[in-house]
């Protein structure tokens, strides 16, 4: 039986396990599946407080119930006694890990995460992986999720540490029939992250008044292998705000030769819906790249009262751009025409850009921001919520009643920022 700690009792978490179901753990799977059935056990599931899912892979993963299928212990207990070994080769763990990350820590399926409930992930594996598990496993970490990885003799003790939340997290047993010897090991680690990562008190989204942004995402040929990137950006930024009719409005434009818009300020009113539609989002393509058409076009086209903007009403306008080459158009009077418009531009590019004139694009040349490559998008997270809120910046709406509105802070939490 496993000890939960009496004080300081985390308010609830939600648990998937991953379960390596390849035809090398047929031997081992009774004893993976009674692991499971133990755990499930101590947790607190009929009120409420914690979600179980199960998925198993080898080649692919397969949903055996997702963290909204069964509100009792007592299903999810007999769904776990009837699981059967699912078979196949090889062993792909890092598509297992990106298929959670996209399809199962996620509020469709359950998930509590945007709610501010620890996310746990528990691997059983049994072996090494036949596809590369580093990008999966950091985008898994980017996202919150806690993962402890459980591996055997047959397992590569280093993939495991790097899967795991931190590489102690990663635990191991010579065969799965001594998975009972590191349950307690498991349960203490998992109760010690949780209570770290859980809220004294219930997380409140700080509301730093609405406000209308914009994503105008350069999807080029020449962005085709930094496009996930951008895309899981946008969802982080997506993430951290107070989204709602009157609250935040977000639309996201793609653009190359031309512009297309994804959706516009009104098309979505809940967080959710714009997260999945973020995560949906494929890339365009096409050339050469015309920036400043595409300025042009979210003035004309997005930022209006008919496609959701609020700005005749004295809400702040913003525009982060996330170039990945020089323009092949004129960017100055497109430019010119949305600061006249007191849109505040943020210019976000790699080092393909021209970085003189994604100053020229940004509200301030101070705006213009940089990465190497799109996967260090993380790095200037810290950056952009100092650009956004250190300026009092003043819009100009064209009615002189709202003159001298402030551009608000970009809230992201300090959480967020200590994490990257």
């Amino acid at each position: 039986m496993l000890c939960s700690p009496v004080e300081r009792q985390p308010q609830g978490k939600d648990v998937v396990f991953l379960l390596d179901g390849s035809d090398s753990t047929r031997s081992g799977f009774p004893s993976m599946r009674d692991f499971v059935q133990r755990v499930v056990e101590t947790l607190s599931v009929d009120d409420d407080k914690d979600r179980v899912s199960v998925v198993q892979y080898s080649r692919d993963p397969a949903v055996q119930f997702y963290l909204n299928t069964y509100t009792t212990k007592g299903d999810i207990l007999e769904s776990v006694r009837g699981l059967r070994h699912k078979g196949g080769r090889p062993l792909n763990t890092g598509a297992a890990l990106q298929y959670l990350r996209d399809n199962v820590f996620t509020a469709s399926a359950g998930s509590r995460r945007l709610e501010g409930v620890p996310q746990v992930l528990i691997l059983l594996s049994g072996g090494r992986s036949s596809d590369s598990v580093d990008a999966p496993a950091s985008a898994l970490k980017q996202l919150g999720v806690l993962t402890f990885a459980i591996g055997t003799g047959s397992s590569d003790r280093g993939e495991l540490q790097k899967i795991s939340h931190s590489p102690t997290r990663a635990l191991s047993v010579s065969e799965f029939t001594d998975l009972p010897s590191v349950q307690q090991q498991l349960q203490s680690s998992v109760e010690e992250v949780v209570v770290e990562v859980t809220p004294e008190s219930p997380t409140v989204t700080v509301d730093t008044a609405k406000k209308d942004i914009v994503f105008l995402l350069d999807a080029s040929d020449g962005t085709r292998n930094g496009f996930p990137a951008m895309r899981d950006f946008v969802e982080r930024v997506v993430e951290k705000l107070n989204v709602g009719q009157n609250k935040d409005r977000v639309s996201v434009v793609q653009y190359s030769r031309d512009a297309e818009v994804n959706f516009y300020l009104n098309t979505y009113t809940t967080r959710e819906d714009i997260v999945d539609a973020v995560r949906g989002l494929k890339h365009r393509g096409g050339r050469p790249l015309n920036t400043g058409a595409a300025l042009q076009y979210v003035r004309d086209n997005v930022f209006t009262n008919s496609s959701g903007s609020r700005r005749m009403q004295g809400v702040p306008q913003m525009l982060i751009l996330l170039n990945g080459g020089k323009s092949y158009d004129n960017v100055d009077s497109p430019a010119s025409a949305l600061k006249q418009q007191g849109i505040v531009v943020v210019g976000i590019g790699s080092r393909s850009s021209d970085f003189g004139e994604l100053q020229r694009i940004s509200y301030d040349p101070s705006y213009a921001l940089s990465v190497s490559e799109f996967t260090d998008l993380p790095r200037v997270q810290q950056q952009l919520s100092s650009v956004m809120s250190k300026v009092p910046v003043r819009a100009t709406p064209m009615t002189p009643t709202v003159t001298g509105k402030k551009v608000t802070d970009f809230y992201i939490p300090p959480s967020w920022l200590r994490a990257n």
